[in-house]
């Protein structure tokens, strides 16, 4: 909870965490292009870093002594053998057991190996061994971990991009920030001139499982987040995920780091060259799992985001490109065809000044119709021609007898009932 308080920015802190990777990873190539030319042959790559017997072949040596001698009194009575690439280191704490590997082979006559160590002290031979290792094993070996550690980052890489929704923005920070912890792994190993081994390779492996599982509880929160923080800056919501895990991540790391110094302490000679590996490789590993791997998702969710609004520009650009040729196409059309504008405009106003003219002409009177009297037939109504005669009432045309014409053509008969109005007739019987 401590971490969470504090007011850190610490995806602003991006830039200075990368170049410090960078300073390292650079002075880990420069020692070991150093050790490549320090032969005095010329540029040897395989000096660049002090590998294994694993990896290079060699002899390994396991000799113990009647009485108690010192490492420095070995590695003095070697010297006259001009051995290459030897290392002594102490096994056992009562000063009698000695492990010696070198790249000389001394398969076909140990006798002046067994004669150098005999001037330190007397050897007890039933208790030493000597073991050849073939420079053909050496390299199957080196090719098969340089597999296995591809493998390994290309199944993680897979597997975090499914398991966030087949983003790959997080299993490619990820993978990045584990190459970057090998890579610091190899060069710190230069600068301290440590023989990189079977070990070595255990450690590397070890530190990208370690790294990965830190970085993707790291990742799970900015996800979670995303969601609980809807509406914030994507920076904001990075830098509280790294915070909120901060505690987590710091108390895992701590303990580890205790146990490694513990066993780089006191552990046996075969055990410290592990433990320095494995030292070295988690503190790289929290180190970018905190301040580096989170950070980067920022920095690859900006340039997504500014390559969408590019495309949009694009698109954008291209449909106004697209309506542009459309409108000349369209004025070449009319150009070609000889219609300017000024004509169809004119054309337009006319049509709407005849329809206007034909609305405003005064609607024809009704057709009015005569009485046409014939002796012995029915009345007829005839078309009314003239005003010299006056129309037929309707009420004359029913006492005439006239209305059964009407009837036969569909009309109905006219009825006033004008006792139903009283107040009425009174009043006409007034006037």
């Amino acid at each position: 909870m401590l971490f969470r308080r504090l007011n850190w920015n610490i995806v602003g802190w991006y830039r200075t965490v990368s170049t410090i990777s960078y300073l390292i990873i650079a002075l880990g190539v420069g020692s070991m292009i150093y050790h490549g030319f320090a032969g005095g042959n010329g540029f040897q790559p395989s000096h660049m870093l002090r590998l294994g017997l694993s990896f290079t072949g060699g002899t390994d040596i396991a000799v113990k002594y009647t009485q108690p001698t010192t490492a420095d009194k070995v590695k003095t009575a070697l010297a006259s053998l001009g051995l290459t690439e030897e290392s002594v280191t102490t096994a056992g704490t009562d000063g009698t057991q000695f492990v010696i590997q070198t790249q000389t082979s001394f398969a076909n006559d140990s006798a002046p190996l067994w004669n150098a160590l005999g001037t330190v002290a007397p050897v007890d031979r039933a208790a030493s061994q000597i073991t050849a290792v073939g420079p053909s094993l050496g390299r199957e070996y080196l090719t098969k971990a340089l597999w296995a550690l591809v493998i390994a980052l290309g199944i993680q890489f897979l597997y975090i991009a499914f398991r966030f929704g087949w983003n790959y923005i997080f299993g490619l920070v990820t993978v990045i920030a584990l190459v970057r912890d090998a890579l610091m792994m190899i060069g710190i190993y230069a600068l301290a001139d440590k023989r990189a081994d079977d070990a070595f390779l255990a450690a590397v492996l070890t530190v990208i499982g370690y790294s990965v599982m830190d970085t993707i509880v790291i990742l799970d929160r900015i996800r979670e987040n995303t969601k609980l923080m809807a509406g914030a800056p994507y920076a904001t919501i990075v830098n509280e995920s790294i915070k909120q895990t901060m505690t987590r991540s710091f108390n895992t790391l701590a303990t580890v780091v205790i146990t490694l110094v513990a066993l780089l302490a006191l552990g046996g000679a075969s055990l410290k060259n592990f433990a320095f590996a494995l030292l070295v490789g988690i503190c790289s590993g929290g180190y970018h799992s905190i301040f580096f791997s989170a950070p980067l998702v920022l920095v690859f969710r900006k340039r997504q985001l500014e390559a969408a609004a590019k495309r949009r520009r694009a698109g954008l650009a291209a449909d106004r490109t697209v309506t542009a040729r459309a409108r000349s196409e369209s004025t070449a059309l009319q150009s070609r065809a000889g219609v300017a504008r000024e004509d169809i405009v004119a054309a337009r106003r006319e049509r709407r000044a005849k329809a206007k003219a034909a609305r405003s002409v005064a609607p024809a009177a009704p057709q009015r119709y005569r009485k046409k009297r014939d002796a012995g037939a029915v009345a007829i109504e005839e078309p009314y021609a003239g005003e010299e005669e006056t129309a037929l009432d309707p009420l004359d045309a029913q006492n005439a007898g006239l209305h059964d014409a009407a009837l036969e053509q569909g009309h109905e008969e006219i009825a006033l009932n004008l006792e139903a109005f009283p107040s009425a007739t009174s009043e006409q019987a007034k006037d």
